[in-house]
């Protein structure tokens, strides 16, 4: 006999306030966005990850990254992936999310009711984190930032190779090659997966204290990558990896040959992407296919979209019998 759909409970596990998702019953807040005294903290993004806060509760493989981006100084409790903690009878775990290194999705257990907050997540493979874990749940909520059908990633392969393509003829020009990228995920996504061989590796500084807490987790990346200095600006023939606010940079203007690109998935629309810079549309997000693959593997009665096309997704999943809502419906009034 099939189970009856889950019916939320009048009053819910999670309430949307002005400070972000509260969980009433564990006294707790989801990446909330301005100071409460108890943090679960998805990933150290700073639109995640907030100072100020009284505690953080977070992923063992996140505690270098939130501390560099946060303070040494902060109380953090970091669990492995798949322990539990009580909060005020609320069990939580933290499950892979596939988004950058240390990413989680949030599990609540709570009275028999299970309930999935991804968080950014993506379902690609990718060197740099824990791969995506679906976990089986009554509700999920799931972000949407490309809940579109027109976001559809090609295999990062074939990414990679236009990107090599590109460098490879700015090196045989004689040119230095510019790609970039946020500080966090993408840039070591980036150094990973390109082919360290073509040439040598700079990255901004920001990216190097990045790299350096990738390097403290056991994530690899190529031996050798040098960061930029203003006095010794990288050669022709670097590759070098920097996050968009560089672009007026002092070491910028003294290259004497310089090609730009963007990484990102936006640059997949037209509209997003600079006039005269190729881009590689490389997300750290889930696209339409994965996004819907990962409402099936849940298994959830109810999901809930928010962060991006929240209302196009909740559309198509209802016309296609699934009980779905955007987050605003939570929103304690």
């Amino acid at each position: 006999m099939t189970a009856p759909a889950y019916v939320p409970p009048r009053e819910p596990l999670l309430r949307l306030t002005s400070v972000g998702l509260y969980c009433p019953a564990g006294d707790f807040y989801i990446d909330p966005q301005r100071r409460v005294e108890r943090a679960v903290t998805t990933h150290a993004h700073a639109d995640h990850a907030r100072p100020g806060m009284g505690a953080y509760l977070a992923t063992r493989a996140s505690e270098e990254l939130l501390r560099r981006r946060l303070g040494r100084s902060i109380r953090l409790t970091a669990l492995p992936y798949g322990r539990s903690l009580n909060l005020g009878g609320v069990r939580v775990s933290f499950h892979p999310a596939g988004h950058i290194l240390g990413s989680a999705q949030v599990c609540l257990e709570f009275r028999g009711e299970r309930w999935v907050v991804t968080g950014d997540y993506k379902l690609e493979a990718d060197p740099t984190c824990e791969p995506f874990v679906p976990v089986r749940c009554h509700v999920f909520i799931t972000e949407t930032t490309f809940g579109l059908p027109v976001y559809r990633w090609l295999p990062q392969a074939v990414v990679f190779e236009q990107l090599n393509a590109w460098w490879r003829a700015n090196r045989e020009a004689g040119r230095v090659s510019v790609v970039y990228a946020y500080s966090l995920g993408k840039a070591q996504r980036i150094l990973a997966g390109v082919d360290a061989g073509i040439g040598p590796l700079y990255v901004h500084s920001s990216v190097a204290s990045m790299n350096e807490g990738y390097a403290a987790a056991g994530v690899a990346l190529p031996a050798g990558i040098q960061v930029i200095r203003a006095s010794q600006p990288p050669p022709a023939g670097a590759l070098v990896v920097a996050p968009r606010n560089t672009e007026h940079a002092r070491w910028m203007s003294r290259l004497p040959d310089v090609r730009t690109a963007f990484a990102s998935g936006w640059v997949l629309v037209r509209r997003h992407r600079p006039a005269g810079d190729p881009g590689f549309v490389l997300s750290d997000h889930v696209d339409w296919p994965q996004l819907l693959a990962a409402v099936e593997a849940s298994g959830a009665d109810y999901v809930l979209a928010t962060h991006g096309f929240e209302a196009e997704v909740v559309r198509y999943l209802r016309e296609r019998g699934r009980r779905a809502d955007v987050l605003g419906v939570l929103r304690l009034n």
